[in-house]
């Protein structure tokens, strides 16, 4: 089995399946398609059914889309609870994963995944006022319901896909509560997160479309080293 990622430092969709191989001990490899660069859109093109990653490769099967990825995990190998085991925390997980999917769009613009950067201030918290609330409620929600330090108690794949909006929120100092700012800390203490994000300060690529600095232009691009 492999997985198809883009680069570590930016691939926010990449994350996902990623942690939940990782966290649930589920062999694979993993390959990195650049995300800039000469001809990384037609590389691209010629690996990934949809033109984008990630993609899991499982014998003759592609599959495509981060959300599809994790269900054919937790299809495959049903005894490692991917997912919750309670149906109903089933359905509020995945509830919650397909808002994250759906969802959050102006925090997901305004403050790109950039794990090697600290940006304080950077981000106009009007722009992502509303979003922030959200967020704050819903991990507050299930939070208080499962007593953490995870969404539902122990990690699933509803924490995988908040994996990447809780690094946002470290690397624009945003204001949260410390409800919050305690599933961020127990995201970064996962070993399976912590195995990418070394892997990711180790990096020596720049996707400039993912930089703020250039989004807001402050720097232009092809200058950040």
């Amino acid at each position: 089995m492999k997985l198809l990622i883009g680069n570590r430092n930016y691939s926010t969709w990449s994350l996902r399946p990623w942690l939940v191989l990782r966290h649930f001990e589920i062999p694979f490899e993993d390959e990195v398609l650049q995300l800039s660069g000469p001809g990384w859109r037609d590389t691209l093109a010629r690996r990934s059914p949809t033109g984008k990653v990630p993609v899991l490769l499982d014998g003759d099967l592609a599959v495509p889309e981060t959300l599809a990825i994790i269900e054919y995990l937790a299809d495959l190998f049903p005894d490692k609870a991917i997912w919750p085991k309670d149906i109903k925390d089933r359905a509020r997980a995945r509830a919650a994963a397909s808002e994250m999917h759906a969802g959050f769009s102006s925090l997901r613009s305004h403050a790109p995944m950039n794990l090697r950067a600290s940006h304080p201030g950077k981000v106009d918290l009007d722009a992502i006022s509303r979003d922030l609330h959200r967020v704050e409620t819903l991990w507050g929600e299930l939070l208080v319901r499962s007593g953490g330090p995870y969404l539902f108690g122990h990690f699933t794949a509803a924490d995988a896909m908040y994996a990447p909006l809780a690094t946002r929120l470290r690397t624009y100092d945003l204001p949260v509560s410390d409800v919050a700012a305690r599933y961020v800390e127990a995201i970064y203490a996962l070993p399976a997160f912590q195995d990418w994000l070394n892997q990711a300060l180790q990096e020596p690529w720049v996707v400039d479309d993912d930089e703020i600095d250039v989004i807001q232009g402050r720097v232009a691009p092809g200058t950040i080293a």
